[in-house]
């Protein structure tokens, strides 16, 4: 294989890794937990947390409450980091290979 074609092949993985990377940015993912919902965009950033209105709580549960927005906050992130594994990870892999 030339060095003109190789940079071609990394040149197309790098746009692949791009495109992947959008797709992934711009998808929403949502993490659950008993009390709370939360809906994050692929670039991590939080779109919305929503609190089950069904849930009785009172001062006291302030503790609990945190505890499962954080538990809901890193499902919702344990989502994106396995989309971007799956979407990405070959495409990273080969490009390892080359160097």
């Amino acid at each position: 294989m030339n060095l003109q074609n190789l940079m071609k092949q990394a040149q197309s993985m790098q746009n692949n890794l791009m495109k992947a990377k959008k797709e992934i940015d711009s998808k929403e993912f949502i993490g659950k937990s008993e009390l709370v919902e939360v809906t994050v965009y692929g670039n991590k950033k939080i779109k919305s947390i929503k609190i089950n209105e069904d849930a009785s709580l009172e001062k006291d549960d302030l503790e609990i409450l945190e505890d499962m927005i954080t538990l809901a906050v890193n499902d919702a992130m344990s989502k994106i980091d396995k989309e971007t594994k799956e979407k990405m990870g070959s495409q990273a892999g080969m490009l390892s290979g080359l160097m």
